[in-house]
């Protein structure tokens, strides 16, 4: 059969459509995501230098133990602004959206955090409430508002059955919307190990007993279970009283899954302790951020933020977090835990 040059314009004009047919379909199953970052931080003892009689900062003055000046509080500040900014910045920029921290005098050391550089330009709010701990430490959470619009927060008290006069921090909880998504955050310093176990198992109790209340209100409810659990992934408290999963298939309607089960399991700590890594710090999510149904934000991964200029370089502390002081003396570190964080994503 011979082709005429007609033929070929033809067959050319046929061929370059099925080409532009086979682009546009291609390009139309093409997903594109958006990244959001959630983090926790226990902040290591952020006091100011202003002496408190309601808080335990007699060791945080000028004239205290640890001859806490200006200077220190201020190079503290710099440099927990320094970690916050940094957190995330392998998938987002300018810090996480919204960051939990634990171990803060009161709200006034947020209010200079925020103000501190590089946070100064970030557009952190604060949530904040002061509760009855002995040593004068709350919770508290900072948000960017410019992507999460806080509808409720509110703070709830921990007790011991039988001991009126025992006191812990409260646990927070805030809602609001997450680029226009209803989520909540419960943030939390469970009680010391010190204490027996059975204080953090009353304390897992109150932390399902609010995640419980948010999933009657919205059954497809999600959920962020963080903070200091002063115990592991794998303890009683987390594991069997909270209830929190370490494998996704495990994960059933309602149940609440912890990927930092997974990092334990790989050596990864969020601080150490006599040479041994545990993860503390951690950051638990409920089952309708791992569902493949609806649309949404959808979690992607957890990470503990260990960069090298955290950790602690030499002397009987090398390999450690690199902590504010160290043996008793000042070293002008961060922080004795490690931050903990992920990813959140949501198709464009």
């Amino acid at each position: 059969m011979k082709i005429t040059s007609a033929d070929s314009i033809f067959l050319t004009l046929i061929l370059a459509g099925l080409l532009s047919v086979m682009a546009i379909s291609a390009r139309a199953q093409e997903k594109t995501y958006k990244a959001s970052c959630i983090a926790f931080y226990n902040l290591e003892n952020l006091f100011d230098t202003i002496d408190d009689p309601n808080t335990n900062d007699a060791e945080f003055l000028p004239g205290g133990i640890n001859k806490w000046t200006t200077k220190r509080y201020q190079e503290k500040l710099s440099n927990m602004a320094k970690v916050i900014g940094g957190i995330g910045s392998e998938m987002v920029k300018n810090g996480p959206t919204i960051i939990g921290v634990s171990e803060i005098e009161n709200i006034t050391v947020l209010e200079d955090l925020i103000k501190t550089p590089p946070l100064n330009g970030m557009g952190y709010r604060i949530v904040h409430y002061d509760s009855p701990d002995k040593r004068g430490v709350d919770v508290g959470l900072l948000y960017k508002e410019s992507a999460f619009k806080v509808t409720n927060s509110t703070t709830n008290r921990l007790n011991m059955p039988g001991m009126t006069d025992w006191y812990s921090r409260d646990q927070l909880v805030v809602s609001g919307e997450l680029d226009g998504e209803l989520i909540s955050v419960i943030v939390n310093h469970w009680p010391s190990r010190r204490s027996g176990p059975e204080y953090r198992e009353e304390a897992a109790k109150l932390s399902r007993k609010l995640s419980d209340s948010l999933y009657r209100e919205h059954k497809d409810a999600k959920i962020f279970i963080m903070g200091d659990l002063n115990d592991d992934p794998t303890d009683k408290s987390v594991l069997k009283v909270l209830g929190a999963k370490g494998k996704k298939e495990d994960v059933v309607k309602g149940d609440l899954f912890n990927p930092m089960w997974q990092l334990l399991r790989d050596g990864v700590g969020s601080l150490a302790y006599r040479d041994a890594w545990n993860l503390f710090d951690q950051i638990i999510v409920s089952e309708p951020l791992l569902s493949d149904n609806g649309k949404g934000w959808k979690f992607y991964k957890a990470k503990v933020y260990n960069e090298k200029f955290l950790i602690q370089k030499d002397g009987p502390y090398a390999g450690y977090p690199f902590r504010t002081f160290a043996g008793g003396a000042y070293t002008g570190g961060y922080s004795d835990h490690f931050p903990t964080y992920l990813f959140l994503v949501k198709e464009k």
